[in-house]
């Protein structure tokens, strides 16, 4: 098998409701970037990537050019066995990591495909048939974010994201945090997310105004040592995500004791190679796990479930339903939600159908598609 095509389409993904975070950070409207590769069998693999503005450093628009760099490791390569073909790209081009995780994703999904497996059975076989997922709160009005908070919990969430620190002023992030828990009681996994945007200073102060509650902060600062600070100071759990972004990070994080749960993030890392690679070394840390990426739609929310579904449950926190924030949809068949959990079925590969019509032309392609 070979491969003989690859095409990059762009597809504006909107969010249901603009989710502001800290430091002016939004997601409204935000393209994705959808990979087809396409084999000489006849079996096509499919990827996806949605890097967030100012949250990596990655971006849409560089997708396409980093592709067209790999058009020689890329063509006429046996994409089954996808960590070796996606071991090539990493020694053709350095890094452009979040690029050659919509590859890695598409090569996986042709290896399993081929196998005539679901996905989960190559990342190690599935440990349950549903995963639980979350709801992030924008940085909004306290009543506001209840109100959000308690809608979601109707819907069967028991896991919520607070987002804090849009508008830099800390006593409302206190009100923000305890408007949510009060709004879904008492027992529930709560989470404070400032996205890397708080002084260690105004996290410490949160941390202890809150502090009588069962909450867990997440991220505050950019470097780890603030986190740490934020941590040691606290004494309340702490969730790595901007941090944590390959083996060496989570390592680091592990030993400044500041990593409970870390966000397992497909474009962070490289795509699934590297997720499996890092879901094994927090199995091996004994640190909570939440298997997600920064945004997108069907195919790496499917991705995610697939990878969530090998992690023992003990250790998984959750996996973000990414594909229920925004429209439109770029499968007709993606991961279920139901009462606060994620599934997906057993066919071959990750297990759902691409619209293309939803697509339009490719941005680029290379080779020929059959």
């Amino acid at each position: 098998m070979k491969i003989s095509a690859v095409s990059v389409y762009r597809v504006p993904l909107t969010s249901y409701e603009t989710y502001y975070m800290s430091d002016g950070k939004t997601c409204a409207t935000i393209d994705t970037m959808v990979v087809r590769v396409a084999t000489d069998a006849g079996i096509t693999g499919w990827g996806e990537v949605c890097p967030i503005p100012h949250y990596l450093p990655a971006y849409a628009g560089g997708v396409a050019p980093a592709i067209a760099e790999l058009e020689p490791v890329l063509l006429g390569a046996d994409p089954r066995g996808a960590e070796s073909l996606t071991a090539r790209c990493d020694a053709w081009l350095q890094d452009h990591r979040y690029a050659k995780s919509a590859l890695d994703i598409a090569f996986w999904d042709i290896t399993a495909k081929a196998a005539g497996m679901p996905l989960y059975q190559l990342l190690g076989g599935k440990r349950v048939d549903a995963v639980p997922t979350y709801h992030s709160i924008t940085c909004a009005e306290p009543r506001r974010m209840a109100e959000i908070a308690a809608a979601a919990y109707a819907d069967g969430i028991r896991q919520f994201q607070v987002k804090v620190g849009a508008d830099n002023d800390w006593r409302r992030d206190v009100e923000r945090i305890r408007a949510v828990r009060e709004a879904v009681g008492d027992g529930l996994v709560v989470y404070a997310d400032w996205n890397a945007g708080a002084t260690s200073y105004d996290a410490i102060r949160v941390g202890h105004a809150v502090g009588d509650l069962d909450i867990m902060l997440e991220q505050p600062c950019v470097s780890l040592a603030a986190v740490a600070e934020v941590r040691r100071n606290t004494r309340l759990p702490m969730k790595i995500d901007e941090s944590g972004h390959d083996m060496q990070s989570l390592l680091d994080a592990h030993g400044l004791g500041c990593m409970d749960v870390v966000a397992l993030k497909l474009s962070k890392f490289g795509g699934l190679s590297a997720l499996r690679r890092a879901r094994d070394l927090c199995l091996h840390l004994n640190a909570m796990m939440v298997v997600e990426d920064t945004w997108g739609s069907d195919i790496a929310t499917a991705a995610a479930v697939h990878l969530g579904m090998t992690v023992p449950p003990k250790f998984l926190l959750n996996v973000c339903d990414l594909s229920g924030y925004v429209s439109p949809h770029v499968a007709t068949d993606g991961p279920l939600r139901d009462n606060g959990e994620l599934s997906i079925g057993d066919s071959p590969g990750l297990g759902i159908a691409i619209d293309e019509t939803v697509l339009g032309e490719p941005e680029l392609t290379l080779g020929e598609n059959p």
